[in-house]
């Protein structure tokens, strides 16, 4: 497991369409599921859709939204599925969390929801942590946000 942990060097964190441009827009390679969410989208429909307990949203969807409104996230869990991988399975576990998770700040790195291929966490509006099992989305992210670290070592200070 890979992971990252930004929380310098930025105005402002977890605006996800700067965040999917760091990972290369691999984010249409999977299917999202969206909790613990806390985020004020402008736009009614979007809101509507962020103030459930979870959304579901194919990478395509989830790219379109962050295309026409890119607006912060507070706090949230953004788990990415194999696209073979349908809500009915996902939803036999826990859903993943953000505020008080503590599972983040420990080695060896894990993905909360146990069939997710990519976690991408926004942390109280003041960092952005993302975690993979795919190296090269991990090395993409730390290449854009140079002032980004390694998760795992961040965890060891």
């Amino acid at each position: 497991m890979y992971g990252a942990i930004l929380k310098s060097g930025e105005k402002y964190y977890t605006y996800l369409y700067k965040i999917f441009t760091g990972i290369n827009i691999m984010q249409k390679d999977y299917n999202w599921l969206i909790t613990d969410i806390v985020a004020y989208p402008e736009t009614k429909e979007y809101q509507d859709l962020f103030s459930k307990k979870y959304a579901w949203l194919s990478g395509d969807e989830l790219t379109n939204i962050t295309e026409k409104e890119d607006f912060q996230w507070i706090w949230g869990v953004l788990s990415g599925f194999d696209k073979n991988i349908d809500i009915e399975e996902v939803l036999k576990y826990s859903l993943p969390y953000a505020d008080g998770y503590e599972g983040f700040w420990e080695n060896p790195l894990s993905l909360q929801h146990p069939l997710a291929s990519i976690e991408i966490v926004a942390w109280d509006s003041s960092l952005s942590l993302i975690i993979s099992k795919n190296k090269q989305i991990i090395d993409n992210f730390r290449l854009v946000f140079p002032l980004s670290e390694d998760l795992e070592y961040y965890n060891e200070k």
